[in-house]
């Protein structure tokens, strides 16, 4: 890799992954693009702490009580000091080699917020049929809320410039950091680019799938709320 890329800062928000913990990490060094890795434990109660505390090169921080994906995303991003902001979850749904052609249009200069979609060539066979129902309505109310389409809005992997994430003062604690940002995105007038991820791999409640369909409940209500909220 180029030492004139941009610097990417991946925030991974972690909470009970000691089982993918390791794997995702050693993934995400291999992975070719120039990066910063800070990882926010959320409270851990399993070996979490163990693992990250034999870390090297990665920025660990860990809050004191359990508070949710969205408030780790903002305590993470106080420690970013890339150009580039990306969302990686630990538990490997979403593989980080799939991460340079999410920032690719941000690093050109083309974009400001970029999108890895799964679902261009439809939703995926093995996703719960209640996440299915739950990004399909996700989807629609994008369309009937901002005029703007995107084809998985619940997407893991967002990508922004540092300073555009910075400046949507956000409020998420919980799963709602998903929609708080497209909301505050398309309000700005940012257009948000989608590009095709192809590595995606669904895992079940039962190996630890921690969102539930009444999560998709939640965004659906954040982007109305967040529609009307100057």
């Amino acid at each position: 890799m180029r030492t004139d890329e941009p610097l990417v800062s991946v925030i991974v928000p972690v909470y009970n992954e000691e089982k993918t913990l390791q794997e995702l990490l050693e993934r995400l060094r291999r992975a070719p693009f120039r990066k910063e890795i800070i990882v926010v434990d959320d409270c851990s109660t399993d070996k979490t702490p163990e693992i990250l505390a034999e870390q090297h090169g990665v920025i660990a921080v860990r809050h004191e009580r359990n508070r949710g994906k969205g408030a780790a995303i903002r305590t993470g991003l106080n420690y970013a000091t890339g150009e580039i902001v990306i969302i990686q979850d630990a538990d490997l749904e979403y593989d980080p080699n799939e991460i340079p052609k999410v920032i690719e249009p941000i690093a050109r200069g083309e974009a400001l917020a970029v999108y890895g979609s799964r679902f261009m060539r439809g939703l995926p066979k093995d996703m719960p049929f209640p996440n299915k129902v739950a990004n399909l309505l996700l989807r629609w109310s994008v369309r009937l809320l901002f005029w703007y389409r995107l084809t998985d809005e619940a997407t893991c992997y967002k990508a922004f410039r540092t300073d555009l994430i910075r400046s949507f003062d956000l409020k998420c604690e919980r799963f709602e950091f998903c929609p708080e940002v497209t909301a505050k995105s398309l309000k700005r007038g940012v257009r948000i680019h989608e590009v095709e991820l192809t590595n995606y791999r669904p895992r079940t409640k039962r190996e630890g799938k921690k969102i539930r369909w009444t999560d998709g409940l939640e965004a659906i209500w954040t982007l109305i709320r967040y529609r009307f909220r100057d």
